[in-house]
């Protein structure tokens, strides 16, 4: 018998699984990062038990879309009233002096945060890979095994420098060639395709204003040659919009279709700017869509069509996007800004707390092309979140718990978060991090950049 947990007559555990059930006065029996049962009194005995009566536990939140490193640029003044094509040019003159020290700080402390507030699982789309960053992948893995979260990281990449027309300086792109080559060796390296995996890869060329059509289209090649998935930026702004039209001739859903990068594979960051027919196309083709509302507010992108993609049926998930756009990793967050923006928007038509639950774990597993995660169920990974009813910001809010971390939300650390049948968050704190020393690291990461 492998390690196990045992937590004990939950007061509440919502599932999200396919009847969308709600169990009360449950166990949960976790062996060796698998639920090996969730049921009345269980009498089996385990390496620990946790007296859960007072907890509401819920599926580990899948965050789909992130840029870990832009942690080290959070809050910087000379950015915060800029939209994304200027927001970008400045930017990029501070981000083309990381390191491999600055990826694993930034890394280690974005899915730190995450992992407080009950995210399980982070996608992470580092795209940035000046000369000096030939072990980049390496340490956003290494911080991830450090921290014990579930990790998918993409080798991202940019191609189309200022000089060719696209936004970014010469010293971040690289050339497909040597791009091509490396997405292969990280793949083989570090992609695990098995049930439960801890770590995958996925091939993600930045965006259309800063790779060439012929790096999308061999990088979709080859995702499908070697069985990983698919990821990039699209319709974020209008700005993009007009640069397809001005330089390819259509909008952007039609160039990414030309590339060939439509279908099961695929899924989009943000999806804001996408007309009747594209929903459409999005939908019948199962290609997905990782819905960033903070970032989106943020950058006065707009607002996705939330409520239309899931009538419609298009792959959703939900994601905090980077943290210099968000200046935030918080997946709980996201949840009520995403409830709160929508009913603005929509009114009536506005998807529930629940819904928004849903997009943040199945939805968001679905994106990734995971089975094993998402919602809670006997065979399904031991990852999830329990958080203590009797917590002030929650008095009186818990008898609707399916709907609560949309409506009500919750602003502190979750009191548990289990990743792989492990304890990584326990009361609120995180286990085997000393958060004081890696936000001194980062600083002074931050500040080398910026000087």
């Amino acid at each position: 018998m492998g390690k196990t947990l045992l937590f004990k007559n939950v007061e509440k555990i919502v599932t999200c699984n396919n009847k969308d059930e709600v169990f009360e006065d449950f166990d949960i029996f976790v062996e060796d990062g698998i639920i090996k049962a969730i049921e009345k009194n269980i009498e089996l005995k385990a390496d620990e038990t946790i007296d859960a009566s007072d907890l509401i536990i819920y599926p580990g939140l899948i965050n789909t879309h992130h840029h870990l490193y832009q942690i080290l640029t959070r809050n910087l003044p000379q950015v915060q009233n800029l939209e994304l094509f200027d927001w970008l040019k400045v930017l990029y003159e501070i981000w083309k002096n990381l390191t491999g020290d600055s990826i694993y700080y930034s890394s280690l402390t974005g899915l730190a945060e995450l992992a407080k507030y009950g995210c399980t699982t982070v996608f992470d789309h580092h795209y940035v890979f000046p000369e000096s960053s030939f072990d980049f992948i390496e340490r956003q893995f290494e911080a991830a095994e450090k921290l014990g979260v579930r990790m998918v990281v993409s080798r991202g990449s940019m191609n189309l420098s200022k000089k060719d027309g696209g936004l970014p300086p010469d010293s971040v792109v690289q050339n497909i060639d040597s791009i091509l080559k490396d997405s292969e060796r990280i793949v083989n390296k570090f992609n695990d395709k098995n049930k439960y995996s801890m770590r995958q890869v996925v091939l993600a060329p930045c965006s259309p204003f800063s790779v060439t059509a012929d790096l999308m289209i061999e990088s979709a090649k080859l995702a499908r040659d070697l069985g990983v998935r698919l990821h990039t930026h699209l319709a974020e702004t209008k700005d993009e919009e007009r640069f397809t039209l001005a330089k390819r001739g259509v909008r952007p859903l039609e160039y990414m279709e030309q590339l060939g990068w439509i279908g099961d594979d695929v899924w989009f960051a943000h999806g804001i700017h996408f007309n009747d027919e594209e929903l459409e196309i999005l939908a019948k083709t199962k290609t997905g869509v990782a819905h960033c509302p903070c970032s989106n507010m943020k950058l006065s992108s707009g607002v996705a069509r939330i409520p239309e993609m899931l009538k419609l049926g298009v792959p959703l998930g939900l994601a905090v996007d980077g943290s210099a756009s968000n200046d935030g990793s918080s997946m709980l967050e996201e949840m009520r800004v995403a409830y709160l923006l929508h009913r603005l928007t929509y009114h009536e038509k506005a998807p529930t707390g629940y819904d928004i639950l849903k997009m943040a774990t199945r939805g968001s597993a679905e994106l990734l092309g995971r089975k094993d995660i998402g919602y809670l169920e006997t065979g399904m990974a031991a990852d999830f979140f329990a958080i203590d009813r009797n917590r002030i910001e929650l008095a009186g809010a818990t008898f609707d718990v399916k709907n609560m971390l949309g409506t009500v939300g919750l602003k502190g650390a979750v009191d548990y978060t289990v990743v792989n049948g492990k304890l990584v968050v326990e009361k609120g704190e995180l286990l085997g991090i000393d958060e004081r020393k890696l936000s001194e690291a980062v600083y002074r990461e931050s500040k080398r950049m910026q000087s």
